[in-house]
């Protein structure tokens, strides 16, 4: 053999070579490749919007919260300004209460003034009657007795 078919023959087995190569390792191993490279971009970004995501949902979080921080604000302060409104309802309630109260027992007191002293007019008039009696019994003198009488009167 001679140098010439040997070189065409190693020429022809190194371009079948490169030929097998491109088509079975290269060809296949750069589409792996750009496989690979194409899904990590994409996990990339996906973890790049999961996290811009994450910060989202952590700020709506804190607004939220803010928010529910405020309306529970909102609530005890109603809640107080409700519970001062029956405190004053009640009190005055008390006091109308106590005011009827003691305006019945003032009645009540007036009235058993009234039948107090009513009694005492009525002992008071028996005594005269028995004063007037004895009076009589003693000795008549109409000026005497009416001046007596008129000074009893004086004293009821």
């Amino acid at each position: 053999m001679s140098i010439t078919a040997t070189l065409f023959a190693q020429v022809a087995a190194f371009v079948i070579l490169i030929w097998l190569v491109n088509r079975f390792l290269w060809g296949p191993l750069t589409k792996a490749m750009d496989e690979r490279r194409r899904t990590v971009a994409e996990g990339l970004a996906a973890g790049e919007q999961g996290r811009k995501d994450l910060e989202e949902s952590q700020a709506r979080i804190r607004l939220m919260e803010e928010e529910a921080r405020n309306q529970a604000a909102n609530v005890i302060v109603q809640a107080e300004k409700r519970a001062t409104g029956i405190v004053e309802e009640a009190k005055a309630a008390a006091r109308e209460e106590a005011g009827r109260i003691k305006h019945a027992a003032q009645s009540e007191i007036e009235q058993q003034v009234l039948q107090a002293r009513e009694s005492l007019r009525r002992e008071v008039g028996g005594i005269v009657i028995a004063g007037s009696e004895r009076i009589l019994r003693k000795e008549v003198d109409a000026a005497a007795h009416a001046a007596a009488l008129r000074e009893l009167e004086s004293r009821l």
